[in-house]
């Protein structure tokens, strides 16, 4: 909602937004100009697209409650990990369109990436909503249903990852001998600026590790102890059991 206001692609006044809990929607409705209700069936009644962002498990309440109100001309978006599109489309009217939308936590300060799947009524004109809105927290893919427990285990579940790596970067820096706060500042700057190289050159990751690693040196000496930590190994593994655990998660 922040990247949607913020980006000036939506209005304070055309959102009207709702939650179980009264805090959240008087912290929401303190930092925007938006409506706030408890009421979802509020929500279909007053917009045009509706996102769903609930946890998989309540799903079905939320698209039970709001199926009465529910037309063709209503965009449904899930955001809901591993719920399918087909029974998005069995538990809502007939011919609604409905969008699976898988983003990640970076989307809170503009620099995620989304991955949209269609479902069976959602056209061009849907999807071109669609990337326009997810466009103003980050970047956008479409790609088939097929992918989206992979897109889950990868760049949904991986800012949980790269937090790790760079936590436990700055503890070698600490273990090491530098102060906390400048290992942590040096970690993140690191992985922030590689990141940033990968994503503007156009080189394959492996290219950059080897314009770091000089023969006999401090670099290739670090690589060694990785692989054999299997380093490569455990982060394919985490990600293929996040994405099976997707899977799992359909109710």
């Amino acid at each position: 909602m922040a990247g949607f206001i913020n980006t000036g692609l939506v209005a304070p006044r055309d959102v009207i937004v709702s939650d179980l809990e009264q805090a959240q929607l008087d912290a929401l409705a303190k930092r925007f100009p938006v409506k706030a209700t408890r009421d979802n069936r509020d929500v279909v009644k007053t917009a045009g697209v509706v996102v769903c962002a609930v946890k998989p498990a309540a799903v079905r309440t939320v698209l039970e409650e709001i199926n009465p109100l529910v037309t063709s001309d209503n965009l449904l978006i899930s955001v809901a990990a591993g719920i399918q599109l087909a029974y998005l489309e069995t538990h809502l009217p007939e011919g609604t369109p409905v969008i699976r939308a898988m983003p990640n936590l970076p989307a809170l300060i503009g620099e995620g990436v989304t991955a949209l799947a269609l479902g069976r009524f959602a056209g061009e004109a849907e999807r071109q909503l669609a990337e326009e809105l997810f466009s103003a927290v980050g970047r956008v893919v479409t790609l088939p249903e097929g992918n989206m427990n992979a897109v889950t285990g990868l760049s949904g579940c991986g800012p949980a990852y790269i937090a790790v790596i760079v936590e436990a970067l700055a503890d070698g820096g600490v273990k090491m001998g530098l102060p906390r706060r400048i290992a942590v500042d040096l970690a993140v700057q690191t992985v922030l600026g590689t990141a940033r190289m990968l994503q503007s050159g156009g080189s394959h990751p492996g290219q950059l590790k080897d314009m770091v690693s000089s023969p006999g040196g401090s670099t290739i000496t670090g690589l060694h102890v990785l692989e054999k930590g299997g380093l490569r190994g455990l982060l394919m593994s985490a990600v293929e059991a996040a994405a099976i655990k997707s899977g799992e998660l359909q109710s």
